[in-house]
């Protein structure tokens, strides 16, 4: 694969994720009062979307491991991208119970692409660079997530209905799956090139991987979702409730920017951009939960930065530190330790908010000054 075919790689892959997360995150602006409107109870969509969500995360560790043991890795992405189909049924049902578990078999879905699709990814980061690559494909991702809720809250807004929304989201089904075939049929040497690696298939995980892993964990337990963010732009009335999806779709675009830049960046110098995020992510939890709106403002911006990071620059030093043959399994480890630690990080910051502002920036700047002291390790060894 030379420069213009891993680019041409890299933009197919980038419209896939595109399209999904124009039918994902369309979907996921609009699932909370669409269940209510089929008679679920708030605590039903609270387990609902955690039970998916952590489906999502731990999935991964297997299907991970599956993609480098059978070489499964185009048969994966895939499954994966299929059970996005579960989102254009939402608009077919009227039963609270089957919408829970379309939306769960959606979540599962991206359980079973994800490290899959990032070992393909990852075989064009040699001629574009780790950084670029993820940082291209995160940038086209987000555009799908800004996309989708503004063509659900169009649909609603014209015609006064989820259904139709959720029905006309079949139409991205469709392109995610028509450019991924393009992809496959394309470039099906992306997966040809690691089944050649084959003979390396008991290569261990290098002692550096595992430095980074903790890292991974340790800065994501102290990042605050958004999900708190709003929760509290809107219980302290610091940002009009009208505005704060306004609020989210400017994090949705620095994402995507930050997402470019950093990409480039991380290609530059290294590992030593990840430093970037713990010091990013403690200014986070020092400005997020003021009461006033410019530092609001400000602390949305800082959120949609550490997002961009953590989907460019992190996922590509899981490339750059193992071996091809492994980073199925890589990733698949990787994925686990961030979805748990934003499980145990969320919960532990929703818990402290109830306490005090000051034991929040503790808990936080104690997690980040984790991540610190593990990335100094994996400086030292690599």
């Amino acid at each position: 694969m030379n420069r213009s075919s891993a680019l041409k790689f890299i933009f197919l892959l980038g419209l896939v994720s595109l399209c999904g997360d124009v039918v994902y995150e369309g979907a996921r602006s609009s699932i909370g009062p669409f269940l209510a409107l089929l008679g679920a109870s708030a605590a039903v969509v609270g387990i609902a979307t955690g039970i998916g969500e952590f489906l999502g995360y731990s999935l991964r560790l297997g299907t991970g491991y599956i993609a480098d043991r059978y070489k499964s890795y185009w048969l994966l992405t895939f499954l994966g991208y299929g059970l996005i189909a579960a989102i254009p049924f939402l608009a077919l049902t009227g039963n609270w119970k089957i919408a829970v578990l379309l939306i769960i078999l959606e979540r599962m879905g991206k359980g079973i692409r994800s490290p899959a699709r990032d070992t393909l990814l990852s075989h064009a980061t040699k001629e574009m660079g780790s950084g670029f690559t993820f940082g291209l494909h995160e940038a086209l991702d987000q555009i799908g997530a800004f996309l989708g809720p503004l063509l659900m809250a169009g649909a609603f807004y014209l015609f006064h209905s989820y259904r139709l929304g959720f029905a006309s989201l079949g139409v991205f089904v469709f392109f995610t799956l028509f450019f991924l075939s393009l992809a496959k049929r394309h470039y099906p040497m992306a997966s040809e090139q690691i089944k050649k690696k084959r003979e390396k298939d008991k290569e261990k995980l290098p002692s550096a991987f595992w430095a980074y892993l903790f890292f991974s964990l340790f800065s994501v337990l102290g990042f605050v979702n958004f999900q708190l963010l709003s929760y509290h732009f809107q219980a302290q009335t610091v940002v009009p409730a009208g505005q704060i999806p306004l609020f989210y779709a400017l994090a949705m675009g620095v994402d995507a920017i930050i997402a470019l830049l950093t990409g480039k960046l991380y290609d530059h110098i290294g590992l030593k951009c990840l430093l970037l995020l713990p010091l990013m992510t403690i200014g986070l939890g020092i400005f997020a939960f003021l009461k006033d709106y410019d530092l609001a403002f400000g602390a949305v911006i800082i959120w949609g930065c550490i997002m961009g990071m953590q989907e460019t620059i992190m996922r590509a030093a899981v490339a750059d530190l193992t071996p091809l043959s492994r980073r199925g399994t890589a990733y698949g480890l990787f994925n686990t330790a961030y979805g748990l630690a934003f499980f145990i990080g969320s919960s532990t910051i929703g818990f402290l908010y109830s306490l005090s502002h000051t034991a929040i920036i503790t808990f936080v700047v104690l997690a980040e000054a984790m991540a610190m002291f593990f990335l100094w390790r994996l400086l030292k060894t690599h």
